[in-house]
């Protein structure tokens, strides 16, 4: 039986991270430690033995830098990427750039995490979109609306297109990818891989920083495991 493996990883601590604050689809860079992170989880991969036909990212430099730096580690620098806007974190709306703990304060913790982890509730929705503007990442790749907010519903359906119609068609023909992307938008590749309903079970979904989480497929793209690679 042949084994395909799907390596993805959520990007490096952010500086907004560090700053507890919501970043969304805000354009933050890695923090240094979040460099720091990148750059173990590509020796980690390397001391594994991986080696990727192909790379997929967000449109993200969090992500993107992310993905850098791990295939840099991996003496990879050659591996096609592509980046996608379908594998940006979740759209959170007016909370973008708000500190995470004055916001409990001000809305209370029940309704912040009903924001943060409930399938079908948004953040409000941001006032404007200039912050993103005339942005040709998106405005070349098919998006002609920027999303004002989105449930984890919503972006686990814009992943699903990613999924169904990039991922899971090269893991078919044998291809070994690595996927750096976001805690929402790998929460909802698990979701859908798993297929997961509980609505209690994918809220205690958590996807630390820069740490591979590995999909096993067989012959039939049944998932044989999925497990995250140990640190030490």
């Amino acid at each position: 039986m042949t084994i395909t493996k799907l390596v993805m990883v959520r990007h490096g601590e952010s500086q907004w991270n560090r700053e507890n604050r919501f970043t969304g689809w805000v354009d933050v860079d890695l923090s240094d430690q979040g460099r720091v992170e990148a750059k173990r989880a590509g020796k980690i991969l390397k001391n594994k033995g991986f080696i990727f036909d192909r790379g997929y990212t967000s449109v993200l430099k969090r992500a993107i830098h992310t993905l850098w730096l791990i295939i840099d580690e991996l003496d990879q620098a050659w591996l096609p990427i592509r980046k996608h806007w379908r594998l940006n974190e979740r759209h959170y709306g007016m909370l973008q750039g708000l500190n995470k703990a004055e916001t409990i304060k001000k809305f209370g913790n029940d309704k912040v995490q009903q924001w943060r982890r409930s399938l079908n509730v948004a953040p409000p929705k941001i006032i404007n979109n200039e912050n993103l503007g005339y942005d040709l990442r998106y405005m070349n790749n098919g998006l002609n609306q920027l999303p004002d907010s989105e449930s984890l519903s919503s972006t686990i359906n814009r992943v699903r297109l990613c999924l169904n119609y990039n991922i899971l068609p090269n893991i078919k023909r044998g291809r070994k990818l690595v996927i750096v992307a976001h805690g929402n938008s790998i929460r909802a590749m698990i979701v859908l891989l798993n297929n997961l309903k509980d609505e209690e079970e994918i809220f205690q979904l958590n996807v630390p920083t820069a740490t591979p989480l590995i999909y096993e497929f067989d012959d039939k793209m049944q998932i044989v495991s999925h497990y995250f690679l140990n640190l030490n």
